[in-house]
């Protein structure tokens, strides 16, 4: 049985970190050639698996040093059935690329234990279709079929939960949360939201998680945002005190404060200001005293995470 399965250690509000933004620190900084930004694909080699293992490694390091808890997501959002397709994958090739992913972070569990502990190992599943433009919409049974296998792969390994990250319409949020509650597996959900602080296709984010919620009995353990800058949703987070709001545990910003259009068109990295965004997140907190997970999405790295640590860590501290 996973570690945390029965009682995911985030939820006591401390501190916690994650990692960063893996595909582009990937891509722009370790000049690797990533199709459909599939990190799980560098599972099949040994100097692929060594490349990740150092990526995780270095935020590890920093939990070590901030004294926080640390979230690792598997890197595996890209493996799901369609993504898995396009890459040449059989069912039973993908399903041993899940395993392996979720292997790999129990040995970077295995390493840093106990100077850095709770460590949770995350599932990460991610859309069917591309995160940045809505593309062919499923319905929410749809989408409980569709990342059921996935899901029921997390089911029998370590993993003690699930994150479903950059997810852009309503329907495929429910459907995964319904999956998990098929396999018993414990859920974060993470929209992502434009310029305007909604979803692609317009609901607010206070409608996504009350719908999800509504149609799943409350299923996911907390909510997050991810892959936008704080910028684009800092008000919304605080022109609505409803209940909703305290179901928002996470940010995983984007470091840009491009719109999606813009990243999806770049050619460059933009690694935005690692301090001033971490100055947006202990403003956060400030406000909003439920966030307690930390991490990073495009464009982040081990440098912005560390900033974060150093911003928000102190704000904890006093509220001890």
């Amino acid at each position: 049985m996973a570690r945390y399965r029965n009682a995911l250690p985030q939820l006591g509000g401390n501190l916690f970190l994650t990692d960063g933004g893996i595909e582009t620190t990937l891509v722009f900084h370790e000049g690797v050639e990533l199709p459909h930004f599939a990190a799980f694909h560098l599972m099949h080699d040994v100097e692929g698996k060594a490349l990740l293992r150092k990526c995780y490694s270095a935020y590890a390091d920093i939990a070590k040093a901030f004294k926080t808890g640390l979230i690792l997501e598997a890197p595996t959002w890209r493996a799901s059935a369609d993504w898995g397709q396009r890459l040449g994958y059989t069912p039973r090739m993908l399903e041993n690329a899940n395993r392996q992913s979720v292997a790999l972070l129990e040995g970077i569990r295995a390493a840093y234990e106990p100077e850095v502990t709770p460590l949770v190992i995350s599932g990460c599943l991610g859309p069917r279709e591309d995160a940045y433009r809505l593309g062919n919409k499923m319905s929410a049974q749809g989408a409980r079929h569709y990342h059921s296998a996935q899901v029921q792969t997390f089911a029998d390994t370590e993993a003690d939960m699930l994150c479903a990250m950059t997810l852009n319409y309503i329907d495929e949020g429910t459907g995964i949360a319904l999956a998990a509650r098929d396999a018993n597996m414990p859920l974060a959900l993470s929209f992502t939201v434009e310029t305007d602080g909604k979803l692609p296709e317009g609901p607010s984010l206070r409608e996504a998680i009350e719908q999800v919620d509504q149609q799943t009995d409350g299923y996911p353990q907390y909510y997050m945002i991810n892959c936008a800058h704080p910028s684009h949703f800092e008000a919304v987070l605080s022109d609505d005190a409803g209940p909703w709001l305290k179901r928002v545990r996470g940010i995983r910003a984007n470091a840009s404060s491009k719109s999606h259009a813009e990243l999806d068109e770049a050619t460059e990295l933009d690694s935005g200001d690692p301090k001033a965004l971490a100055a947006q997140y202990a403003g956060l907190k400030r406000h909003h005293d439920q966030l307690n997970i930390f991490g990073g999405c495009c464009g982040t790295d081990a440098h912005h995470v560390r900033e974060i640590a150093r911003a928000c860590a102190p704000l904890f501290a006093s509220a001890g």
